[in-house]
């Protein structure tokens, strides 16, 4: 199959920020991942280039013809014959990790149309499949994932032991060899300094806290990438569940938090909506993190009630449309970090003119 360029993606807004799934005003999107490798094969970080592109090969085969991918349908990226700036559009819409993009060599990572789900190959592991939804939906993405990983193994032997479970380069993820994870808007936590202590209460229940692009990212524009990290020992639907009890009760504590600031602090939270608008409308120049914080402000506002003549898709779409590739990308040339940061307060300015 062909290499699919990056165009074909950026024609349609991702689907995991249409704004559709339950508890989507602090929900922003749910996403699991599984980790899988071939019986026999060395994993990634042992195998030679020519190993390499035979797992590549073999791999690519099963998942062009797994129907829970898009069959024939499916997009197809070879990461070797991309520029940095279109692998970094990858990254940037969450179908690519940072060390997948990094070493384009014997990699190819395979996404169905609508961006729902995907497959990088040779990554840490052989096989890393994602499926990633709207809102809070963890068991809808389960089952997405499971007839996926269905497919692919009718096809290809994974590496299995009977004691341990799945066989992974990280020795953290053998067993299930699941990541599930919710992104979570928590500006509420935020404003009324509950934020630290919840991260922390977190971690004692053994929960990774990441930033928006995963691990080794921090926060930005309040979002909060809350997934398990025990594999071993515990079933895919325990995990699930644990994972769900807990980002439920993180979910009602930031509706705690926005309505103690609507009760008790309305002005002030009135004065972050306003400001963030203001910065958003009417700045000439951005920077990715300053507008990361001021969508969040907005996006609070248009959740509360508090801004209803904005379009809550505008806001959804300015937090990818944002990022430093997907400017250079619509720019069709180089840019300077000003001519970025230009780019990104006249496309913010345009996205939130508002309605004649």
């Amino acid at each position: 199959m062909k290499c699919t360029s990056v165009d074909q993606l950026l024609k349609n807004p991702v689907s995991f920020l249409d704004d559709s799934g339950p508890d989507d005003d602090i929900a922003i999107s749910s996403r699991i991942r599984l980790a899988r490798n071939i019986n026999k094969y060395p994993f990634p970080s042992a195998a030679s280039p020519e190993i390499m592109q035979e797992i590549c090969e073999n791999v690519s085969r099963a998942a062009e013809s797994a129907a829970a991918l898009g069959g024939k349908d499916v997009l197809v990226f070879y990461p070797s014959e991309m520029s940095p700036l279109d692998r970094q559009i990858l990254l940037e819409r969450r179908l690519a990790s940072k060390e997948f993009i990094r070493t384009p060599e014997s990699r190819r990572l395979f996404v169905c149309p609508d961006e729902g789900c995907s497959l990088m190959i040779n990554e840490e592991d052989q096989l890393r499949i994602q499926t990633i939804r709207p809102g809070f939906q963890l068991r809808e993405v389960w089952k997405s994932i499971n007839r996926i990983d269905d497919d692919l193994s009718s096809n290809l032997q994974y590496a299995f032991d009977e004691q341990l479970g799945y066989l992974t380069s990280c020795p953290t993820n053998v067993g299930t060899g699941m990541r599930a994870s919710v992104m979570l808007h928590l500006p509420g936590l935020v404003l009324t300094g509950q934020i630290a202590p919840t991260i922390q209460g977190i971690s004692k229940l053994h929960l990774a806290v990441r930033g928006i692009f995963g691990e080794g990212s921090d926060n930005c524009g309040n979002l909060y990438q809350i997934s398990n990290q025990n594999t071993l020992g515990e079933s895919e639907l325990k995990i699930i569940d644990e994972l769900d009890s807990v980002i439920r009760q993180l979910i009602q504590q930031e509706k705690n938090a926005r309505r103690s600031l609507l009760e008790n602090d309305r002005y002030n939270i009135l004065d972050h909506v306003g400001r963030s608008y203001g910065l958003l409308r009417h700045s000439y120049k951005l920077g990715f993190e300053e507008a990361m914080q001021s969508l969040s402000g907005l996006r609070i506002g248009v959740d509360m009630g508090l801004f209803n003549s904005i379009d809550i898709h505008k806001v959804n779409e300015l937090f990818i449309g944002i990022g430093p590739a997907h400017l250079q990308k619509n720019a069709s040339g180089v840019l300077t970090d000003t001519e970025v940061d230009i780019m990104r307060a006249t496309l913010c300015r345009e996205k939130l003119r508002p309605m004649a």
